[in-house]
């Protein structure tokens, strides 16, 4: 089977592919960890190009916590997928990040508790360093995609994934502030550690949706989304930031790469060691 590309569509995934060229559709795939959402074949260019909506079909039917992550990043390997841009809208820790602003960080915090983030539990392998913990190739793709439509693209910035489905107490993000984090959200982790395992480039696309808890001074409103969080005037902005999430990480996909990466050889060691062979299903016990 040839490469295939692949989006990660977070929260709005499933309006947003409304509006692409789809071609087809595949099934859920059943993996070792249960079924994957359906996932959506998208035509560009001449390319062929995976959309898989971590948060459901319709509407926020999956919280992050409760996303299947291991499923969802199986399903898109055995598709044949070699490289994935996956989007994700966190809040902001630093003030001067504006409100649907796109952005591709440079690390990442875990503060998650709970969620399997390896495919390889006790077997002994997977000791695999994390920096750079995004594809470079991708990352750059990225930034020029975003600069040449923004004028800029910040690069930089530390995204600490929380375990949620609750939002952060004003105590937890100035202790994240501290930690160097500018970006708080809750769906990048284990995502990128599983692509990483299983040798598949991956990086993020981020949107600003919010100032995190304390950052700005928001009353409370019950109803509304983030309870206040996002001022009204800033809606529009984050609506564009939704609107244009595909073209751009669509765009980044299918640019030519100038430089290197690692990402297909992060297990390789393992493999010298003969502890695992070419078929990467081989790698992976399955749970009992």
């Amino acid at each position: 089977m040839s490469s295939r590309l692949a989006i990660i569509g977070g929260s709005q995934g499933y309006r947003t592919v409304a509006g692409l060229s789809e071609s087809g559709a595949i099934d859920p795939v059943e993996t070792p960890f249960g079924f994957s959402p359906p996932i959506h074949i998208i035509e560009r260019d001449g390319a062929e190009i995976l959309f898989l909506s971590r948060h459901g079909e319709k509407g926020y039917a999956v919280s992050a916590p409760y996303v299947n992550y291991r499923a969802n990043i199986w399903a898109l390997k055995e598709l044949g997928v070699s490289k994935i841009i996956a989007w994700s809208g966190p809040g902001a820790i630093n003030p001067h990040i504006r409100i649907g602003e796109m952005l591709v960080p440079g690390d990442l915090i875990d503060e998650t508790s709970g969620r399997k983030t390896t495919f390889y539990e006790d077997l002994g392998i997977g000791f695999i360093r994390q920096n750079p913990v995004f594809c470079p190739q991708l990352s750059t793709n990225l930034q020029d995609v975003i600069k040449n439509r923004f004028g800029r693209c910040r690069t930089d910035d530390v995204y600490v994934c929380t375990q949620g489905p609750r939002l952060e107490t004003q105590a937890e993000i100035r202790k994240y502030a501290l930690l160097g984090a500018s970006l708080v959200g809750m769906t990048l982790i284990p995502e990128a550690f599983l692509a990483k395992e299983l040798e598949m480039c991956y990086c993020p696309l981020c949107y600003v949706t919010n100032y995190a808890e304390g950052v700005a001074q928001r009353g409370y409103r019950p109803g509304e989304l983030f309870e206040g969080l996002l001022a009204e005037e800033e809606k529009s902005s984050v609506e564009s930031a939704v609107q244009a999430l595909p073209s751009i990480a669509i765009d980044a996909l299918l640019m030519e790469n100038e430089g290197e990466c690692n990402c297909a050889l992060s297990m390789e060691r393992y493999r010298k060691r003969g502890d695992i062979g070419s078929d990467w299903h081989t790698w992976i016990d399955k749970p009992q």
